[in-house]
């Protein structure tokens, strides 16, 4: 599949980037980041963490995409448009992984354990880390 294929289908459409959109959505993500991060790890806040984590990714990822002109509906959608057109492949591999981490745990039931939950938040840390200095802030 390719990003093109998305826009085809319609779960990507062209858009005009809008500035004030981006500025929001960017400074809603830094909040709750902080707030996440004053969020002990605990094996009653593992899972939400780790979902919380990965709904700021998306969140940074889709003010980069409406930068770019383009607003995604499909978080797979997100892969190829780091890959396509961010030139970002290695990201891309990173967000896809997380993002079927984070599909299993709100659509099929999988269970972390809590270490597990500290190594995937830590690698989303990174990736938010990394997709900041992509973005106008």
């Amino acid at each position: 599949m390719k990003f093109e294929d998305f826009i085809k289908e319609g779960k990507v459409r062209k858009a005009t980037p809008d500035k004030l959109m981006i500025k929001s959505i960017i400074k809603n993500t830094f909040e709750d980041l902080k707030f996440l991060e004053q969020t002990k790890l605990t094996e009653l806040s593992k899972r939400k963490l780790v979902t919380n984590y990965y709904d700021s990714l998306r969140s940074l990822l889709e003010a980069k995409a409406i930068l770019q002109g383009y607003k995604i509906y499909s978080h797979e959608a997100f892969s190829f448009f780091l890959k396509e057109k961010l030139n970002q492949e290695v990201l891309s591999i990173k967000f896809d992984r997380l993002r079927k981490i984070r599909n299993g745990l709100n659509y099929y039931g999988k269970s972390l354990q809590l270490k597990e939950a500290e190594d995937i938040i830590e690698d989303l840390k990174e990736l938010i880390e990394q997709i900041k200095r992509l973005l106008p802030v």
